[in-house]
């Protein structure tokens, strides 16, 4: 069976759009592939984080993915930081790295050229990610096209190691989804709905309550037309609760207009509403009952003692090739 990888960064809350946008996809992939989950927490302290919040984050992020249809039995799920061999591998590919690749990648790239104080782990952790890719043999990585090049390069580490060492590396495939519902912002719907936005109201929290969630929705932004059809261009906000819809109910947009041809923005927004109420709040009892029981820590010490493993016979092949240690 191939093997696919996929990190869960616990950089901010999880909203409605990473559950329809990402988790939905990893939980479509559980079934098809021999799947690595795990939390790139040393990826998230490349910008500063409160320390009580991200280790209380990492915890619940993983407990919300399980809530949400993730099967520990079908994933392995683990932390990053839990295994050294990352970032022991990462220093040996960075050695291994040019500065004019490294400086390509997107994010350095676009931070520094608007003169912000970027620190030099912003810099070096897309190298950190091929190390976290290569440790596994991972054959897929499933990414946004935005993250492509960071897979990019990671084949070209591997490929260089490998032309210098001998074959020690597989070259893993980005994984692009050709359909994959795109979430906006309730509020402003020409740009992604995101944990890290700074207005609330056009963000759907995961562990939202029914009360916010309902009055969220319903004062969405829309448009003076009345009628529920599928037109981003125009209707931008119409057409995003629509997607909502169709995506929690599993059916298509076409499925959806038809459902709604009669009915007007109010009689609908309150069908997206209850929907979203109800699938969240099975997500939530779910949620409340593994956050506090030992069953997450039994299921990330399980993933740390299996990648452990692997990871450290990865890395000692790395070390003799390389020639270090006695």
């Amino acid at each position: 069976m191939k093997r696919i990888l996929t990190g869960l960064k616990p950089s901010g809350e999880l909203t409605l759009g990473s559950l329809i946008g990402g988790i939905k996809q990893s939980i479509k992939y559980q079934n098809e592939y021999e799947s690595f989950m795990f939390v790139p927490d040393l990826h998230a302290i490349t910008v500063p984080q409160d320390a009580k919040i991200l280790k209380e984050r990492i915890k619940k992020n993983v407990a919300l993915y399980i809530a949400c249809g993730i099967d520990p039995k079908k994933n392995i799920i683990y932390i990053q930081s839990e295994n050294l061999y990352h970032t022991n591998l990462s220093w040996i590919l960075e050695c291994n790295t040019y500065m004019g690749e490294a400086s390509r990648m997107t994010q350095f790239k676009d931070k520094s050229s608007k003169g912000e104080n970027v620190s030099v782990g912003l810099f070096t952790y897309p190298i950190l990610m091929a190390s976290d890719i290569l440790l596994y043999d991972a054959d897929y990585v499933p990414t946004g096209i935005d993250q492509k090049q960071h897979v990019e390069l990671c084949r070209d580490l591997a490929t260089r190691f490998n032309n210098k060492y001998g074959y020690t590396f597989k070259l893993p495939e980005p994984m692009i989804p050709e359909t994959g519902a795109k979430i906006m912002d309730l509020q402003d719907p020409s740009k992604k709905m995101s944990k890290s936005e700074e207005n609330p109201k056009g963000v759907i929290l995961l562990l939202d309550d029914e009360k916010a969630i309902r009055k969220k929705i319903m004062s969405a932004v829309t448009d003076s037309d009345t009628k529920v059809y599928y037109d981003p261009e125009n209707k931008p906000g119409i057409s995003n609760l629509i997607t909502i819809y169709a995506s929690l109910k599993e059916i298509n947009i076409k499925e959806v207009e038809k459902e709604f041809i009669n009915s007007n923005y109010g009689t609908f927004k309150k069908a997206v509403a209850d929907l979203v109420v109800e699938k969240l709040t099975d997500i939530q009892n779910k949620y409340n009952k593994l956050i506090n029981s030992k069953e997450i820590d039994d299921i990330l010490d399980k993933g740390r003692d299996i990648t452990n493993k692997i990871a450290r016979e990865k890395y000692e092949e790395v070390v003799k090739k390389v020639g270090l240690g006695r």
